[in-house]
């Protein structure tokens, strides 16, 4: 397992969303502003929107929060104009980077990703120089405890590509066509996720040893607690053992 499986273990074990919930709201309202603004305020007709509305729930935030950024982003209310952009470049030990970013100053959050990247040993790369490494993709992740044969049976009958499995949670991969179907397959058979999201998955990965694994760790951190910055997709890949060890 790696990139965005492993990070996804880890914020887990470590509690990070809830221990950052302020910020997780900022970011969650951020898109749910863009993605109403592009297909509009009706759920049932913006997968998008809904998708992130669920995110929201998740994370049980306020429902005045979810309506307000809505109106925002269809022009009810006055608000902030963000733009998307996405940021490629390098970590520690040569591990791609696939930074995906909501921002009002294209400029101010460039230069902050390059600081950042340089600091934590990696570098800013130019456009396209990551993306061909990745492909998008639909990933639910669950806690063992739902059980893989029943995850296994109602996934793969929804469409779901595969299931892996780690330690202590159960990912299943889907193409994006299907994603929205096995979310609610799921969710309709009593297998509720702990994550579902699009996100780019890496088609291939690079092991890191003790002391790259850590730096590339700190790393993502620093990243995903930028204001700007949506989601991070990368292609490490750590042992279960050192996963544990630096967890």
């Amino acid at each position: 397992m790696s990139g965005h499986s492993k990070w996804s273990t880890i914020k887990h074990k470590k509690g990070a969303a809830d221990a950052k919930k302020g910020k997780l709201f900022s970011k969650l309202i951020k898109e749910i502003t863009v993605a109403a603004r592009i297909g509009g305020g009706d759920p049932d007709s913006n997968a998008r929107l809904r998708t992130v509305i669920d995110k929201a729930r998740a994370a049980n935030m306020p429902s005045d929060n979810v309506t307000r950024a809505i109106k925002k982003g269809t022009g009810d209310l006055e608000g902030v104009t963000y733009e998307e952009s996405v940021f490629e470049g390098y970590g520690p030990g040569g591990v791609a980077l696939y930074i995906e970013v909501l921002t009002d100053n294209r400029n101010r959050t460039v230069a902050e990703i390059r600081h950042m990247l340089s600091k934590g040993g990696g570098n800013l790369g130019e456009s396209g120089c990551v993306a061909w490494m990745f492909s998008k993709h639909g990933v639910l992740t669950f806690d063992k405890s739902v059980g893989e044969d029943k995850l296994m049976e109602v996934a793969l009958e929804a469409g779901a590509e595969d299931i892996t499995e780690d330690e202590d949670m159960l990912t299943v991969t889907t193409d994006p066509a299907s994603f929205e179907a096995v979310k609610k397959a799921c969710e309709d058979g009593g297998l509720k996720p702990l994550e579902a999201e699009l996100t780019m998955t890496p088609q291939n990965t690079v092991k890191l040893d003790d002391k790259d694994a850590e730096k590339m760790l700190k790393l993502m951190e620093t990243l995903e607690d930028h204001d700007d910055v949506q989601s991070v997709s990368a292609n490490f890949d750590i042992s279960a053992e050192l996963m544990e060890k630096l967890a």
